[in-house]
């Protein structure tokens, strides 16, 4: 862990985890077309992450948020997200 990390409180560290895996699921299907991406970052995430890591997407970020890869943005609408509560 470098020094920038310990300072992070835990609910920033959750942030920046669900914005730099979501980022790394949509690169990894940079090869295909957007829409055809899309699908597949939401397929990915809906069958790999756990609730609690949906939970964290959808709380710390809104589906139009300007620093989501945008083909996450995209994806957005398929993702199954918990119920808030």
């Amino acid at each position: 862990m470098n020094d920038h990390s310990h300072r992070l409180t835990h609910e920033q560290r959750q942030r920046e985890t669900a914005l730099r895996m979501s980022a790394q699921i949509a690169k990894a299907f940079a090869h295909l077309p957007d829409a055809a991406a899309a699908a597949q970052v939401a397929t990915h995430i809906n069958q790999f992450w756990s609730r609690s890591m949906r939970r964290d997407l959808a709380l710390f970020f809104a589906p139009d948020a300007p620093e989501l890869h945008g083909v996450v943005r995209q994806a957005w609408g398929a993702i199954r997200f918990p119920a808030a509560g």
